[in-house]
């Protein structure tokens, strides 16, 4: 058994699923490693990850337009210490995923046809997020 590490370090525009699935690709085939688990986690708190559609430009509108509805930003929230995108981020965060657990099998990530995976940035600025990729497997 064999495990290996590394962090991705993604630069936001702002707000909006940007997706990773490529570098994250990339890594888990220079690892040599044939069979295992990949897991994914982002070391922040208004930014999340998903695995979503990436071939439809339309459906990642669609997530994002939702995900303001549900998590409107506004100056009614407590916690709006970084403005009135600050509170909103979180609560998106908070109902997304941190982590993301995804097999290994003949040395590739097993995603679906349509499957990308994503960083969603819930924040209006640019950021540089952090996204730790760890693999065990043989």
């Amino acid at each position: 058994m064999r495990q290996t590490t590394t962090e991705l370090v993604i630069a936001t525009p702002g707000q909006g699923l940007h997706e990773i699935t490529d570098a994250v690709v990339r890594w888990v085939a220079q690892s040599k490693v044939e069979t295992g688990l990949l897991t994914l986690f982002v070391r922040h708190t208004s930014a999340s990850l998903l695995i979503q559609e990436n071939a439809a430009p339309a459906a990642r509108r669609d997530l994002e337009r939702y995900f303001a509805k549900i998590a409107p930003e506004s100056t009614g929230y407590e916690h709006d210490d970084e403005g009135p995108d600050d509170m909103p981020a979180h609560l998106r965060a908070a109902v997304t995923a941190t982590s993301l657990s995804i097999p290994v099998a003949g040395g590739r990530a097993v995603l679906g046809t349509w499957q990308g995976i994503y960083l969603f940035e819930h924040r209006r600025a640019a950021h540089r997020r952090r996204v730790a990729l760890h693999l065990i497997g043989e």
